[in-house]
């Protein structure tokens, strides 16, 4: 980072920049002041609205009472979006709290009683605009598949037997959740096993929030993709706030979703992935 441009943002007795890695959409560096540090995330060349989505998120963790990085400034510098965050320091710690964390997320339901959220989730290859709707088939199938579907077929990733095949699971997933009752809770929005940390005390918290009201199945269902959470965690999600039955099954709706979502921004090597996925739905 140029010292002229960490020279506008709102701290004084700047004293050391440390890059971070982990993350694929923004830059991230850790700032040491003289008495305090701070987690700075940068998005080159975007307006400052690029962090609307997740400030909001951030704020309606807060209000829930989960912990998670806190919001202390935000702004455009030089063309840059940047978001200021308190630092947390990682450590060590048990997944049960982590699984009973994530269920208290869950708890807290829509203040509107909609699915949906007051911003749109702004991505770098993809954005969703969240738009409220009394249906959680709509939100998820309407916002979600089918805008990644004409992503994938816009970019040369599916032709017309992808597409063919999405249309059949498209059909079975309306089916299945018109037959689930969903109730639209804060969720997290993109629960991998990279954005959450235990912090030197041991407490868990949630980061990186893409925050929205949805079904929670959409959360448990994407922990699920690349692992990093262990048998603690759903047991201890599960005494708190038990999934229905044959949450097994639509599991596979999300887990197509966040393969889909990976195969836009990273190419082909998800293909199989993805298509594996679709043919698992309409066994």
């Amino acid at each position: 980072m140029q010292k002229e441009w960490l020279a506008q943002l709102p701290l004084n007795g700047l004293t050391q920049v440390l890059p971070v890695s982990g993350g694929d959409v923004n830059k991230a560096f850790r700032l040491d002041t003289n008495d305090k540090r701070y987690f700075l995330l940068v998005q080159p060349q975007h307006n400052q609205e690029f962090y609307a989505g997740e400030i909001a998120g951030l704020h309606a963790f807060e209000d829930a009472g989960i912990l998670a990085p806190r919001v202390l400034a935000n702004g455009q510098i030089d063309g840059d979006a940047y978001l200021l965050l308190n630092f947390l320091q990682s450590g060590f710690g048990d997944q049960s709290d982590l699984g009973k964390l994530v269920a208290h997320l869950h708890q807290h339901q829509s203040p509107t009683g909609r699915f949906g959220f007051d911003f749109p989730y702004t991505g770098t290859s993809v954005s969703f605009k969240n738009d409220w709707t009394d249906s959680w088939s709509e939100l998820f199938i309407k916002q979600r598949l089918d805008i990644l579907s004409l992503a994938l077929q816009q970019q040369g990733l599916w032709e017309s037997r992808e597409l063919k095949l999405y249309q059949e699971v498209r059909k079975r997933i309306v089916k299945e959740l018109t037959l689930h009752e969903s109730i639209p809770v804060l969720l997290h929005g993109d629960l991998w096993g990279g954005n959450y940390m235990f912090l030197s005390d041991g407490r868990p918290a949630l980061i990186d929030p893409a925050a929205f009201y949805g079904d929670r199945e959409f959360d448990i269902a994407i922990t699920t993709v690349f692992g990093g959470f262990n048998e603690a965690f759903y047991r201890a999600y599960q005494m708190t706030t038990p999934l229905a039955e044959g949450y097994e099954k639509r599991f596979n709706f999300y887990r197509l979703y966040y393969l889909m979502v990976h195969l836009n921004k990273f190419g082909r090597s998800y293909a199989q992935s993805v298509t594996r996925t679709m043919k698992q739905i309409i066994i």
